[in-house]
């Protein structure tokens, strides 16, 4: 019989969400987020440098032999939650967490090394709306060399090495500088899309794609939940702030019953948001019912942030998307993230055939 997960968080990892709060704080504000976010180059460089040099976070799944943390994924959950609090434009969760994933499924230790240290950024070659669930497209091993296109890809556009599934069913390793990466315009612009195409790229096959793939995505919608978990408590705690010091007849506008029933009704969908992500996190770690924990998690995160986003948005007097305002940038990364590796409607789907239950 399995032990009861461990929804709660450790003298440790309150010391890291400390101190990686502290340094968001420092590096990533919201008036630097919108400038980047309107720039050519919307990946925060400095911020990228001072979490993984400084702080050594881009190793935190990376075994201690190979010059990583040797931590497990909860910690990279409490990483993921300051992040989304911060909507900070860092590579964190596709090349820390999604191709380190994959890289440990193939063994990979030479790319892992390095992926540990954040000087080198990796992204997996796979769609960024495709689940542990789905099917992913493959590019064609030709004579040795790598020819097709692949579309969707999260933060391509900095990627030292790209990840590239192909139709032998390998996983191979392919230099960015190798291949075509065109920027698409997403709808998060602090997560950047492109197409990658390679005609004749060389790449080095690391292992069978199936199983690392579907870990790696496992692994990402897993903890994307804290991700969201951040995005959404950072739309409610913003919200009660602002409804404390606006007035309305000469009153704190918080104050009036309606909008306690909407933030009391927000607080209990963060609140049970925060268990499903943690059970996620610990899953993860556990190796203990980790599909269903994930699926779990995924089925009630993104609506719970797009909800809480958008009573952001509407409390905060119906600002719309004005652009001087960071709600703007939250409510864009809650739908992105949304159908970020499998929707809801998916993973419920998931929850159903795990638990032999019919779905609508």
């Amino acid at each position: 019989m399995s032990a009861q997960p461990d929804l709660l968080y450790s003298e440790e990892e309150e010391a890291l969400r400390a101190a990686v709060r502290d340094l968001l704080a420092d590096h990533c504000d919201a008036a630097g987020v919108l400038a980047r976010a309107e720039s050519d180059e919307p990946h925060d460089r400095e911020t990228w440098k001072a979490l993984t040099e400084g702080m050594g976070l881009a190793g935190l799944l990376v075994p201690e032999a190979l010059g990583g943390q040797g931590a497990t994924h909860r910690e990279a959950a409490v990483v993921l939650e300051e992040l989304g609090r911060a909507v900070a434009p860092v590579p964190y969760l596709t090349s820390a967490v999604v191709a380190t994933e994959a890289l440990l499924d193939c063994a990979a230790d030479d790319l892992l090394a390095e992926l540990a240290t954040g000087r080198r950024v990796a992204a997996l070659a796979v769609a960024l709306h495709v689940g542990p669930g789905g099917d992913w497209d493959t590019v064609r091993l030709d004579d040795g060399t790598l020819h097709g296109e692949l579309t969707g890809v999260a933060d391509a556009a900095v990627a030292d090495v790209l990840l590239v599934p192909a139709d032998d069913g390998g996983l191979y390793a392919v230099a960015a500088d190798a291949v075509t990466v065109t920027p698409r315009v997403p709808l998060d612009l602090t997560r950047p899309l492109a197409t990658v195409t390679l005609d004749g790229a060389p790449g080095r096959r690391l292992g069978e794609a199936r199983p690392a793939v579907r870990r790696a995505l496992r692994a990402g919608a897993g903890l994307l939940a804290s991700e969201q978990l951040g995005v959404a408590d950072w739309a409610l705690t913003e919200t009660v702030r602002y409804l404390k010091e606006r007035k309305q007849f000469n009153r704190p506008v918080g104050g009036f019953q309606a909008l306690k029933h909407r933030l009391a009704q927000l607080w209990l969908e963060t609140v049970n948001l925060r268990a499903a992500a943690r059970n996620a996190a610990d899953a993860l770690t556990t190796a203990e019912d980790t599909d269903l924990a994930v699926a779990v998690a995924q089925a009630y995160a993104a609506p719970v942030a797009v909800h809480a986003t958008e009573e952001a948005l509407q409390l905060h007097g119906g600002i719309g998307m004005t652009w001087e305002h960071p709600v703007h940038l939250y409510l864009k990364r809650a739908k992105a993230d949304s159908i970020a590796y499998g929707t809801a409607g998916a993973h419920r789907q998931s929850v159903g055939a795990l638990v032999a239950l019919p779905t609508p």
